[in-house]
């Protein structure tokens, strides 16, 4: 099946983009969350992502273990939302973002429609911390390596998809 990387900045609508093209491909939806709420602000936008979506998804929490859940997923659609959260979990667990990227692309080998958010976070400025710069320079090889893999990659900008693959 196809495996589409949908990229945008925050609040660009690349969830809502990436939700519609899950929901037009099948009624069997598996949405894996990479995001955990650690304050209240964060459980408002997991729960207003969740209304969002409504009925027909079922739910994996992976913020951490995403191949895994990738690999056990069971709809014939999987939405990860998004590739950004968890590139921060897995640097924060002080994991090796090389090492997990290749996991995560071992499973686009799949029979199933993988659909993937992902921020595109270089078109800000230069961060000014070394921690901010590193996580900058890991999205954007997180993102090079994902869209190399996939058969469609698509930026969203202000709400409008811009196919780029």
């Amino acid at each position: 099946m196809a495996v589409t990387l949908i990229l945008g900045g925050a609040r660009s609508g690349k969830s809502s983009r990436a939700q519609a093209l899950a929901e037009a491909e099948s009624d069997t939806r598996t949405f894996i969350a990479t995001a955990e709420a650690l304050d209240d602000e964060m459980a408002e936008r997991i729960a207003r992502h969740q209304s969002d979506r409504g009925k027909g998804w079922t739910t994996i929490d992976a913020p951490l273990s995403l191949a895994d859940a990738l690999r056990r997923s069971t709809g014939k659609v999987v939405l990860v939302d998004c590739l950004t959260l968890w590139l921060s979990n897995v640097m924060h667990h002080e994991r090796d973002p090389d090492q997990e990227t290749a996991r995560l692309l071992e499973t686009f080998d799949t029979p199933k429609t993988l659909i993937l958010v992902s921020n595109e976070v270089g078109f800000g400025l230069v961060p000014e911390t070394r921690l901010g710069r590193r996580f900058r320079d890991a999205q954007g090889r997180l993102n090079q390596a994902v869209a190399a893999a996939c058969d469609r990659v698509e930026l969203v900008v202000a709400g409008l998809p811009l196919v780029l693959k």
